[in-house]
């Protein structure tokens, strides 16, 4: 199965590329960062003066600007392909879709942000600028900027410019680059189209960064709660405004309520006042209740409207922002109202977990666990060396754990997109689910037990009636309650009524023919799907774990 994902690995060393508006100092800091790297320094434009016999401005003079611009990509690939080197661009090399795409594959772009007087200062009278011979030398270096600075922003790093000597910014260079790590990239491979799960820390402040390349127009609409919307989203409306995105968002309560056909209704009509297209994409900044109400309201308006996830839960990071699953509750159950709706992008932000209570982290836990016991030993056996260390804050397994639950959700979804294959697939990744459906309804959602800590227990139900049913060990569900308690997870019913439980379970999407269908279990790792369990099996395992 996971011959369907791949994952995408930072190159073991890249170049360095410098972008930015003519008298940034990019052929001053690029010497001195190639000096201090011991990496060859090259100047595109010398190169490419170089290889014509002629100056940049005869070039304009006599071939004009596409003639040029097109030498100078060619000239950036070449320069690109002879491994890590330090490279100073021409002020409009960035603005070519294809160079940046080249230079995003093999380096580390660098803008180096100036304000208009300090490079009207570094400018004033060099006669071989041949875009500043044309007029007013502040009046077109204003328009430039304007009209480059959002795609300069597109740069992995970007440093504020500053009347700073070179050597100073030159160690500001160096000491970004230290810090700056790719985030990793888990690919969705499906049967029509493809999309990344990026995950790392700080991605919220770069997401107009990487969610450009994927909009169809750069008109978003973003929906998210009143807490999130106070915690994170001026962060987000200013990384769009830095790539000049237009934006706007629509807020609702926080909390399992708004999966409602109500507010899912306000949604979608706010959606329309607001004047959206075909080409308008929502962004879900939120956790899994976010997440699916966005998602069904993208689904829904205009029969289908461009979607991206930002999910700022654990749980929602390795579980329901992955695969498309979209929907809303209803009195008679959870997630019976929505639509397959595939998100373009997913940014897993994990410095936004911090915000989160440590019961937050946990319920999302649960989720990684569950991948581990699908398909996964190796990873279970992760999670019981891990665990404990990762949810008191490693970052460096935070990571490991959300990728590893990502590539294997991922894996799973590409090979059973819409959940079409009876005994097995995507509908294995409801471990737990039948039980903790109902644990959910029976509480209320949101009120009693959070989803991942309804799944916790469920998945201590699924495991105890795949050992009652002699399809594993008895000792399997003793192991993992265990390691669930070590951790803070739930692991018995809290005096439920067993016939409200059931009465909920026979309202569950994988009911099939009146008959009871459960992802059950041969062992950590050996999850399938077992339809027929008898009401009787069902009850006898409720009333052992603490139902009433």
């Amino acid at each position: 199965m996971l011959h369907n994902i791949q994952q995408i690995a930072p190159e073991r060393e890249k170049s360095i590329v410098l972008v930015g508006l003519m008298g940034a100092g990019k052929t001053a800091i690029g010497k001195r960062l190639a000096g201090r790297l011991n990496l060859p320094f090259y100047d595109s434009d010398q190169e490419i003066e170089r290889a014509a016999g002629m100056s940049v401005a005869e070039i304009f003079a006599k071939h004009g600007e596409p003639h040029f611009r097109a030498g100078e990509k060619r000239v950036i690939e070449r320069l690109l392909t002879r491994g890590p080197i330090v490279l100073a661009t021409g002020g409009g090399a960035f603005m070519d879709p294809e160079t940046r795409d080249i230079v995003a594959r093999r380096a580390v772009s660098v803008w180096l942000h100036s304000p208009v007087h300090i490079l009207l200062h570094r400018v004033r009278g060099r006669t071989h600028r041949p875009l500043l011979n044309s007029g007013d030398p502040a009046e077109i270096l204003q328009r430039l900027l304007a009209v480059r600075g959002p795609v300069y922003a597109l740069a992995d790093i970007i440093i504020p410019g500053s009347e700073d000597p070179p050597d100073v910014t030159t160690q500001n260079v160096l000491d970004k680059l230290t810090t700056y790590a790719e985030p990793r990239r888990v690919e969705v491979k499906l049967s029509q189209n493809s999309y990344e799960v990026v995950i790392g820390p700080d991605l919220l402040a770069r997401a107009g960064a990487l969610m450009h390349p994927v909009l169809p127009q750069k008109q978003v609409v973003i929906i998210t709660d009143e807490t999130l919307a106070a915690l994170h989203l001026a962060k987000l409306q200013a990384s769009l405004a830095q790539v000049a995105i237009a934006h706007d968002s629509i807020i609702v309560k926080p909390g399992e309520a708004s999966k409602s056909l109500e507010t899912w209704g306000f949604v979608v009509s706010e959606l329309l006042s607001r004047k959206v297209d075909r080409h308008t994409t929502i962004i879900a900044l939120g956790g899994g209740v976010i997440g699916d109400l966005a998602g069904f309201a993208a689904a829904a308006t205009l029969r289908g409207l461009p979607f991206i996830q930002i999910p700022t839960t654990l749980l929602a990071q390795v579980d329901s922002s992955v695969g498309g699953k979209t929907g809303i509750n209803s009195p008679h159950g959870k997630n019976l109202i929505g639509a397959f709706h595939q998100p373009r992008l997913v940014l897993a932000d994990t410095a936004i977990l911090t915000t989160l209570p440590i019961r937050e982290w946990r319920a999302g836990y649960a989720e990684i666990v569950k991948a581990g016991l699908i398909a996964d030993a190796s990873l279970y056996a992760w999670c019981e060396a891990n665990g404990l260390a990762m949810l008191n804050g490693d970052a460096a397994l935070l990571a490991q754990a959300v990728e590893r639950a990502v590539a294997f959700k991922a894996a799973v979804v590409g090979d059973d997109e819409r959940e079409m294959k009876p005994n097995g697939g995507r509908a294995l990744l409801n471990l737990g689910h039948t039980f903790g459906h109902a644990l959910e309804a029976e509480t209320g959602y949101g009120q009693g037990l959070l989803h991942g800590e309804a799944v916790a227990v469920g998945i201590i139900l699924a495991t105890q009636l795949s050992a009652n049913l002699g399809f594993c060990p008895q000792e399997d569900a003793s192991r993992i309650a265990a390691h669930f308690t070590a951790v803070g997870l739930p692991t018995r019913i809290n005096n439920l009524p067993a016939e409200h439980l059931l009465a909920h379970m026979k309202q569950d999407k994988k009911m099939k023919g009146g008959k009871l269908t459960f992802i059950l279990t041969h062992g950590i790792g050996q999850a399938f799907t077992h339809p027929e369990v008898t009401e009787e099996a069902v009850r006898n395992v409720l009333l052992a774990n603490g139902a009433v």
